[in-house]
């Protein structure tokens, strides 16, 4: 029994310092006078190739072992590759429910007229990435509970990636009210959903928990991550207005990270 606690305090600190990423990129954002386009793009560029990489390489496969387990290699690879899919459909039904959020930054210099366009972005980007980060919470947590190792992996995916959405909350918020502690702490309660999902998500699904449920929830969190990757942080990396080459030269170095990453970890 200890032993088991040991592995939900841990998957649960994982978690949350994923999730805490997203007031870590708040801060870098507003201690920094000026934020260079190339870097939003570079970083954004990068987190996506961290989070495609880790989907196809580590999770996907994870999943499709699991499955493996449950339903028989044959069809165990086929629920993988429905469940995959499955995940970025009920992503993008989200997506599409929710307010419009852009991961780009505004200019600092505005009317003050936009002062309350701009508040509203950045409460609404809070709102519609913290029901993004509650899936990746629970993602994280049940990653961490099969596997040290692709907890890590997960987390350090969806860490990097909560980095730059920290910059797109709190930038519109601190331009319209010019108060750096109020955008910190909007970013920094969206980056909760994380734990808050591990949290949930661990009160319902202990219970049953199985190969063949984890197989099911490796193979939508991939899809899920794969989805974000190419509707979110690829297309903002494009907006900034850097050089496409930028882009591709932050993806790449995103999978090479990753890569020995992984490497290190075996």
């Amino acid at each position: 029994m200890i032993a088991i606690d040991q592995r939900v305090l841990y998957a649960f600190l994982l978690t949350l310092a994923a999730g805490l990423c997203t007031g870590l990129g708040s801060l870098l954002g507003l201690v920094s006078r000026r934020f260079s386009p190339k870097l939003l793009s570079l970083s954004l560029s990068f987190s996506a190739g961290v989070m495609i990489f880790v989907s196809f390489v580590e999770i996907f496969p994870k999943a499709r072992q699991a499955l493996a387990l449950g339903l028989g290699a044959t069809t165990g690879y086929a629920v993988t590759v429905l469940a995959f899919f499955a995940g970025m459909v009920v992503i993008a039904l989200i997506d599409n429910a929710l307010p419009s959020h852009d991961l780009t930054l505004p200019e600092a210099n505005f009317p003050r007229a936009q002062s309350q366009t701009l508040l509203r972005t950045g409460l609404f980007s809070a709102l519609a990435i913290g029901i993004h980060n509650f899936p990746e919470g629970l993602a994280t947590f049940v990653g961490a509970l099969s596997s040290p190792k692709l907890g890590i992996s997960i987390a350090i995916a969806i860490a990097i990636h909560n980095i730059p959405e920290g910059l797109a909350i709190s930038a519109p918020v601190y331009y319209a009210t010019g108060s750096r502690r109020t955008a910190f702490w909007v970013s920094f309660a969206s980056g909760l959903a994380e734990p808050i999902g591990a949290v949930v998500g661990y009160v319902f699904l202990r219970t049953f928990l199985s190969d063949t449920v984890m197989g099911l929830v490796f193979a939508s969190v991939a899809g899920l991550m794969v989805y974000i990757c190419f509707d979110e942080l690829l297309p903002a990396a494009q907006r900034t207005g850097a050089h496409h080459h930028v882009m591709i030269a932050g993806l790449t170095a995103g999978m090479v990270v990753m890569s020995v990453s992984l490497v290190l970890l075996a």
